[in-house]
Parts: C-alpha cells; structure tokens; sequence
C-alpha cells in the first residue's frame, strides 16, 4: 500500500555534466517543494525573470530535445529524462535549480537521475494527487508519423512502435503500463542516433556535447559504442522515456492510453496541446481516500474537480 498524495524528495539532490547540445557544463540542485506548487525551474545564473515552469505551452522548441522558455526568453532545455525520472517516481513538486540554459545529459539515460532521487527518498504530504483523466480520443498527424490518447480505465499505457531503414534499429515496438510494470529498461534506455547524422546535426548547433558516453551511435551495421546495448529494445524503450517525460509537462499524472509511430517531442508536444484546446478531451481528478495500491486508481473513489 502507499499514499496517493503528493510527493516531493526528502532532501536536496545535486547533478552536473555537459549538455548534449550546448557542450556546456551545468549543475543541477533539484529540492524539495511544497504541495500544489508542481515543478519549477530556476536559473540559478540569472537574477531576475528567472522562473520557468515545464508546461506543454511553454515549450519552445522541439528539435531533438524538449526545451521551455518563459514570457522573458529565459528558456531551459533538454528537459524530458529529468521530468520523466520525476514523472515514474512519483514526484509531484519540486524545485529544479540550474546554472546554465540545458540539463546535463549525464549517460544520455534517466539511470542517475533515478538512482539519486531515489536515494533521497520520498516526503509525502497530506495533500490528494490530482490525476488527468482523458475522456476523448485526440489523434495528432505529421505525415507518415501519429500520435493518438484515448481513454483509458485505471492505467497509462504507451504503444510505441520504432522504425528504421538502419537494420541494427530495424523495427522495434513496446507496450507498457507506466504504474504497474517495471520500468528499469525504460529509465536506462540512453539516446541514440546514426553515424551519417551527426555532422547535420551540429550543422545545426546541435549535439556539441554528444559522445560515446552519452549517446548510443550507430554506424552501418555497428554499434560504436563498447557497452553496446543495455537491453534489446534500448532504442524504442528511449523514445518512451522521452514520452514520458514529454507528457509531464501537462502537469499531472494521467489515466490514458497513447499509441505512437515514429514519435518524438514535437508529436508529443502538439498531442497536449490538442488534447487541452478542449475542456471536454478530459478531466481533472483527484483522489478522496489517503490510501490506495499505487497500482490501481479506483475510479468510484475519484472526484471530479475539473
């Protein structure tokens, strides 16, 4: 049994690396945070206008990495493996100090975030968690790609299906149910890319930072790196990791089912915002009882607020 109410960390947790696109040194200090103040960034290098909130609608950009910006151009990037650590261990509010514009990419996994946080432990409040109920299918399209959320009974599914022409990626596709199967695989799943992409991405300012120890590079039929794969489907179970992390800036935990092909930040991005252009795509609900397996949200013990 646990208590579905909110949750920040017990104590202060301190991160620091390069970022993967910006080639620069950060720390990271995340601490804890009062109930029903969510999750909030702070520039820690600047001193004023210095607030960001991770909300879909402050999403800037979405060029191989989710950044957000608020009304001042103050922006933080490379959110999606520390909101998706936050996201699956239940962390409702938190306050995320940085003293640079991106978060270090660490192995390029959510692993150290995980294991930090999870070392800090967890300070329950008394105060009921809010869950987003969707009660319509939302379908978002970008050509040959999709991204859809329907409703669903007590559970967050995500279908995602992979495809490559590179025959070491080839075609990969997983399913899981984010609060009750083991998600290990999910967090330790690092990013990726192909050999023959990386001079058009930094052609593009982008992946200054980026290595074999933060990133999984693939060249012909050969992983470069020397760990190799950390599970068999590492590069699939990444983008599920981004889309975890991605569907937390709607602010909550969600019952819902979403399906993917071809996925990534910008479908995800444009999904929420869809998806909450209408007050009748979902709810807001909260829970009545202090005590519930975290597996199961029983809907007659639910209310809704929203």
């Amino acid at each position: 049994m646990t208590l579905l109410n909110q949750k920040t960390i017990n104590k202060a947790v301190n991160f620091s690396g390069v970022g993967l696109h910006n080639g620069k040194f950060a720390k990271v200090c995340v601490k804890p945070s009062d109930p029903n103040t969510g999750i909030i960034f702070k520039r820690v290098d600047l001193k004023t206008n210095n607030l960001i909130f991770p909300s879909f609608a402050n999403v800037s950009d979405t060029s191989l990495n989710t950044t957000i910006s608020n009304e001042y151009g103050v922006k933080v990037s490379t959110i999606e493996h520390l909101m998706g650590a936050l996201f699956g261990l239940g962390i409702d509010n938190a306050l995320v100090e940085i003293d640079n514009e991106e978060v270090p990419i660490l192995d390029g996994s959510a692993k150290e975030f995980i294991e930090k946080l999870t070392i800090s432990g967890l300070k329950k409040s008394e105060v009921p968690i809010k869950i987003i109920k969707i009660k319509k299918k939302v379908i978002f399209n970008d050509g040959k790609r999709s991204i859809s959320i329907e409703p669903s009974k007590l559970s967050l599914d995500i279908n995602f299906k992979l495809r490559y022409k590179n025959s070491v990626i080839g075609n990969q596709k997983n399913k899981i149910n984010v609060y009750e199967d083991d998600l290990r695989d999910i967090f330790n799943s690092r990013t990726f890319c192909l050999f023959e992409d990386i001079e058009k991405i930094k052609k593009n300012g982008l992946a200054k930072g980026g290595s074999l120890d933060n990133a999984i590079v693939v060249k012909g039929n050969e992983i470069l790196n020397k760990e190799k794969l950390r599970n068999p489907k590492e590069f699939v179970n990444h983008k599920i990791l981004d889309c975890i992390g991605d569907l937390f800036t709607s602010g909550y935990r969600m019952i819902a089912s979403i399906k993917c092909s071809q996925g990534g930040h910008y479908l995800t991005n444009n999904l929420l915002r869809e998806v909450f252009a209408n007050k009748d795509n979902f709810s807001i609900i909260e829970i009545q009882e202090r005590t519930l397996p975290h597996t199961l949200i029983n809907r007659s013990l639910l209310r809704s607020i929203a």
